[in-house]
């Protein structure tokens, strides 16, 4: 805390329009106090390092580096932040792959302003902000299977466009293995093809075109 009590907070999103409209609004607020700005991952880390803010609001796709990533990066050498990732998207992996990584909050962008304050000041006296719909679906994400990590390479190749035999190349296994994960994938995620997968896997959030 400053000396005027008020909460520090970088705001981290590579979209110029929303960062300045959380930037205005937490400037209009009493006791909040916008600190910083940073458009990737990679900023987002420089700059808390520069700033030591008491809450970042974190976007999850940006460019150099996503946001989990940079909260992996910023938590190890600074355990005790307290992030809320403030993001569009909604899928379960998402949710699921922010939250484990350690931030402390999770709400999308078109929360009222009302909960955003209050997620930001609950995160910086120390508690976790997760809505409930949120919470369903993190829930949902983890009485599922989970794919294995070869498993959810393969996926995202799929998701690429990639065909068994590039995968094969790409993965330097063989064909056949390649095939074994694709069973074990359509089992897991419940759908009868790769197509169904490859759909599956970008609304959960498994896989997202910026790949």
């Amino acid at each position: 805390m400053t000396l005027s009590d008020n909460i520090r907070v970088l705001v981290v999103d590579d979209h110029p329009v929303v960062q300045t409209g959380l930037t205005t609004m937490l400037h209009s607020e009493p006791g909040l106090e916008p600190i910083g700005e940073a458009k990737t991952g990679v900023e987002a880390i420089a700059q808390f390092r520069a700033l030591r803010p008491d809450v970042t609001l974190m976007d999850l796709r940006m460019p150099e580096l996503t946001g989990v990533e940079a909260i992996t990066a910023i938590l190890k050498d600074y355990p005790d932040a307290r992030i809320i990732i403030l993001t569009t998207y909604d899928g379960d992996e998402d949710i699921y792959r922010g939250l484990q990584t350690g931030a402390k909050g999770y709400l999308l962008k078109d929360a009222d302003r009302s909960e955003l304050l209050a997620a930001i000041r609950a995160v910086h006296a120390g508690q976790k902000y997760i809505p409930v719909i949120v919470g369903a679906k993190l829930v949902d994400r983890m009485s599922r299977p989970q794919l294995s990590d070869h498993e959810n390479d393969v996926l995202k190749l799929l998701a690429k466009g990639k065909n068994t035999q590039a995968i094969s190349l790409t993965l330097s296994v063989t064909e056949g293995t390649v095939k074994f994960h694709i069973t074990n994938i359509l089992q897991k995620l419940g759908v009868s093809d790769r197509t169904q997968a490859v759909v599956t896997a970008f609304q959960r959030g498994i896989a997202n075109l910026n790949l």
